[in-house]
């Protein structure tokens, strides 16, 4: 069979290539067979509400959120958690929360159960009027004494 590859390349490449191919079907199917076996992973469960953004801090809509996500975080503390997830140093997040584009927020109730998503920068009165929509109650913020 050597002297026949050897003699013969497009029949080698083309032996190489099944064989390529075989082995690549192979890992796929024994990877999809583990992900089904796998339990989906539940949403953490707090007893606050929870504002999940997931970015990058090199896009530029995503850094647009950082001084929204720093404002809601200070000025809800104690009402509500606010998680920042870099997608292109943890990849997992991206597939986990279902990502196609960044950046996107995730808004979670009490119970730990997605109830708003939105892709793209959004100003703080919109995420604030979101969580007003779906039932989450925050407090207004206590106004600087001057």
């Amino acid at each position: 069979m050597r002297r026949l590859i050897v003699r013969n390349k497009p029949f080698g490449m083309l032996i190489a290539l099944i064989l390529a191919l075989t082995i690549t079907s192979s890992v796929i199917a024994v990877t999809a067979a583990k992900d089904k076996a796998r339990k989906p992973a539940k949403a953490t469960v707090s007893k606050l509400p929870k504002l999940l953004d997931l970015g990058s801090t090199k896009c530029i809509p995503c850094k647009m959120m950082v001084p929204v996500l720093d404002q809601i975080s200070k000025e809800y503390k104690g009402q509500l958690v606010v998680e920042f997830i870099d997608v292109m140093k943890t990849p997992s997040a991206a597939t986990k929360y279902k990502i196609s584009s960044i950046p996107t927020q995730i808004i979670f109730n009490s119970k730990g159960k997605e109830v708003f998503r939105h892709a793209g920068y959004i100003p703080k009165e919109d995420l604030l009027k979101a969580f007003k929509a779906h039932g989450i109650k925050l407090k207004a913020p206590a106004k600087p004494k001057e």
